[in-house]
């Protein structure tokens, strides 16, 4: 059975922070790929700031086609919108029964990982890698304190979430690039 990693996002643009997460992922744990899919749609992000899709996914082609083990994903685009994680995570399942799925997400998304859709049916199925997130608002900071009301502790406690101590930190953001492209 094949470990794929599914490193989801909107890569609006993609940047050398995403490339160099998914590359030290595949280099530094136990997964036999990482699939950069691509969301044609987020829930929880405004409408109107993407890019279109098929162009995201072309520039994440282009900058991870050299880096073995990284593969771009359109599988997304062919599922009903908006794209809802636990949807996409079946949908995975049926199409790739041989294969085993981990989740990898930033640390600024299990902060609001009770606010994602079925988030319990991902947490009880599936393996988490968290990744850091610069700032001082780091899970792994002794100042950092949960939200209130959010089911945090029992998240982080998950025997199927690991965080991924080591993995480097970037200074940049999809946002920040598109602001300096006067972009919104």
């Amino acid at each position: 059975m094949a470990k794929i990693g599914i490193y989801g996002g909107s890569f609006n643009p993609v940047h050398f922070g995403h490339v160099g997460l998914a590359r030290w992922v595949i280099e530094h744990t136990d997964l036999d790929e990482l699939w950069l899919m691509v969301s044609p749609n987020n829930p929880l992000k405004p409408a109107g700031i993407l890019a279109p899709e098929e162009e995201r996914l072309a520039g994440v082609q282009q900058a991870i086609k050299d880096i073995p083990g990284l593969k771009a994903c359109d599988f997304e685009f062919h599922l009903p919108r908006p794209s809802y994680t636990a949807n996409t995570l079946r949908e995975l399942q049926k199409a790739y029964p041989e294969h085993e799925f981990t989740l990898i997400m930033g640390e600024d998304n299990i902060a609001i990982f009770d606010r994602w859709r079925e988030y319990e049916y991902i947490l009880e199925n599936f393996r988490i890698f968290v990744y850091p997130r610069k700032g001082e608002k780091s899970i792994l900071n002794s100042q950092f304190l949960a939200p209130q009301g959010h089911d945090y502790f029992s998240i982080l406690n998950s025997p199927n979430v690991t965080f991924l101590e080591g993995a480097p930190l970037f200074d940049i953001s999809s946002s920040a690039i598109r602001h300096s492209q006067g972009r919104p």
